[in-house]
């Protein structure tokens, strides 16, 4: 249907995601009239799956340190105005349940809904209008601001906000639409990529993998170059998962090996030779079944093709053995893909943006927050928390 009737707002937000409800929210509170529109049937969809159902909301640790981008340090500004202790302090203040987990991570003790509803409720105080289901046809810039053609009516707002999320998951309508809105207004895109994702192999790596399906390991030590993450591996039928593996996804690149020390903190080899100078007729499985499940054994013996007692076994076998568990080298051939990663990696330049407002450097009243922009956190409430305080800020300042 061709949009006919014509209304204005001062602030239209594209996406009902964590950023978008965020920014509506805070610009509502100033007085703002705000439309806030969504393709999707329900607001906060990727909220609700988050954490395991619980949403790990953010983190305690939060800084730029934890954030991949071209330039990290652009966090350090709306991090700083808008902390993770300000959001427990809203999470608090409406008398939500949570605990930390491990490293840092908050998680709700009841469901990820009672953050939805706390963000639902304040749009409703700020007098937030909220349309799902709601398709934008295009974008053009005028004089006033921004014509959005919504297919049944189009809107004037002075201010326009782009909180689309990235392509991640797009069975939950996940699209490109903030970066098409991005490249049409002249803004640099960085290249995007799934990240925090597990990792794929060739048959000849995954077939021995897939028989461990469903043993956890935890903690492992995953590296990729210099970086390193201490958390926990699954085997899986398709290859490697669970948070040492998506951390590590977002800085592998095809053709890089990662490498898993299934021990850390342990000297493997010297254990070994401590064990077979102790008692050499104990039998090599036996051993490491102490320290690791007895099918990851059994997996690590089959591949070197190692059996016997310790006593049979010379000090470089014992160090192949150990480099085995300690220095397990792999190279993935690819990820599962947008279809199962938790974020994208890359999105509109940072350059391109003020830190202080999240608006764009060459197109006055156009601003971004949350996932399309070039700001990837790690794994544990980072991403989360980048997309509160992002759009904290752009709902000061639209």
């Amino acid at each position: 249907m061709e949009a006919s009737l014509l209304r204005k707002v001062d602030v239209l937000i594209i996406g009902a995601g964590a950023a978008g409800m965020m920014a509506a929210a805070e610009a509502g509170k100033r007085g703002r009239r705000v439309l806030l529109v969504d393709h999707a049937k329900k607001a906060g969809d990727k909220i609700r799956i988050s954490g395991g159902g619980r949403c790990n909301f953010t983190n305690i640790n939060t800084s730029f340190k934890q954030f991949l981008s071209e330039n990290p340090r652009f966090a350090i500004s709306p991090l700083k105005r808008f902390s993770a202790q300000d959001f427990i302090g809203r999470v608090r203040a409406r008398g939500i349940a949570f605990h930390e987990k491990t490293l840092g991570q908050l998680f709700c003790d009841e469901s990820a809904q009672q953050i939805i509803d706390m963000l639902l409720d304040d749009l409703h105080e700020a007098g937030v209008e909220l349309r799902l289901r709601t398709q934008v046809h295009g974008v053009e810039k005028t004089e006033n601001g921004f014509l959005i053609d919504l297919g049944d009516e189009r809107v004037q707002a002075e201010k326009l906000v782009v909180a689309t999320g990235g392509k991640s998951i797009p069975k939950m309508g996940a699209t490109s639409l903030g970066y098409d809105l991005a490249q049409q207004f002249g803004l640099r895109v960085v290249e995007t990529r799934p990240a925090l994702v597990p990792l794929t192999f060739d048959q000849s790596t995954l077939a021995p993998i897939k028989a461990l399906a469903g043993v956890a390991l935890d903690p492992v030590q995953v590296s990729h170059g210099k970086t390193r993450f201490d958390e926990a591996l699954l085997f899986t039928h398709r290859g490697l998962s669970g948070p040492a593996i998506l951390q590590i996804s977002s800085f592998w690149r095809e053709g890089d090996q990662v490498k898993v020390n299934m021990l850390p903190g342990q000297d493997v080899f010297g254990q070994l030779r401590a064990a077979r100078q102790e008692n050499g007729k104990r039998a090599v499985q036996t051993v490491l079944s102490q320290w690791l499940p007895k099918r990851v054994v059994e997996f690590v013996m089959d591949e070197h093709k190692i059996a016997g007692n310790l006593a049979d076994m010379s000090d470089k076998k014992l160090k192949t053995l150990a480099d085995s568990v300690a220095r397990w080298a792999l190279k993935p051939t690819g990820s599962e893909g947008y279809r199962t990663a938790e974020v994208t990696l890359g999105g509109v330049a940072t350059d391109e943006l003020d830190n202080r407002t999240m608006e764009s450097k060459k197109v006055p009243g156009l601003y971004f927050a949350g996932e399309v922009v070039d700001m990837t956190g790690w794994l544990g409430g980072y991403n989360f928390q980048w997309a509160w305080s992002s759009a904290w800020v752009a709902g000061q300042a639209v």
